[in-house]
């Protein structure tokens, strides 16, 4: 059984008791980073042996992971933080697990983009995740125009030494949009914040970005 376990993106007790016993019975866990996989073990007494799968090994692992499914081993697939095969590699392992018949179950748990999404205040009942946008500045710009022709809330994921020209892009593609920002979500330093592009430009511009963000827009207000 290949079992994909969502873990915490941040407070470690954001953790289900099924995850927390599915990680203590199977035979392997297949992690993303496994210096960070080992810090959630610890923190559980968990101890079963790990094997890194991450975007640069997932083709070559995922035929190793496959070929002990089939000889019968129980395998937990997790990330370094939230659902599995989220902007992560884990989608992979699991497309090609279906291609060879492997059982697999979903141990749910916390995900960024709903976290973010769920607290951002913006309309829920329609919405996109887009993942990251395109690093380079043309392509992100693109994307934005044919997004702003669509209807419904948006969710992206940023990294803090993209955010301010990320933001630029939005100002001026989108008019001006009101944005949600939300960083470090359920840390100790978590921060939500709903304003006009230009004026987080400010704010983050004095205030340099740290940890992980969660963009979000609604069409109805760019």
């Amino acid at each position: 059984m290949l079992y994909i376990i969502s873990t915490p993106i941040g407070n470690l007790k954001d953790i289900t008791l099924r995850a927390i016993e599915t990680l203590k019975s199977v035979d392997l866990i297949a992690a993303e980073d496994t210096r960070h996989t080992q810090i959630l073990l610890d923190a559980y007494q968990i101890k079963k042996p790990l094997t890194s799968f991450f975007e640069h090994n997932q083709i070559k692992k995922a035929d190793h992971l496959i070929n002990l499914l089939k000889e019968g081993k129980n395998i937990a697939l997790v990330s370094d933080a939230g659902t599995p095969g989220i902007s992560d590699p884990g989608y992979h392992l699991i497309r090609l697990a279906q291609e060879n018949s492997i059982p697999m179950t979903v141990i749910p748990g916390v995900s960024a983009c709903i976290s973010a999404l769920t607290a951002s205040g913006l309309p829920a009942h329609r919405f996109v995740f887009e993942g990251f946008l395109p690093p380079k500045s043309g392509a992100r710009r693109n994307k934005l125009a044919v997004l702003k022709q669509e209807k419904g809330t948006f969710i992206f994921y940023e990294s803090p030494h993209r955010l301010l020209k990320t933001l630029k892009d939005m100002q001026e593609v989108l008019d001006d949009p009101t944005i949600v920002v939300a960083r470090e979500l359920t840390k100790k330093f978590e921060e939500v914040r709903k304003d006009k592009a230009s004026l987080l430009i400010e704010h983050f511009s004095q205030h340099p970005p740290k940890g992980e963000f969660v963009l979000l827009g609604n069409s109805t207000q760019m």
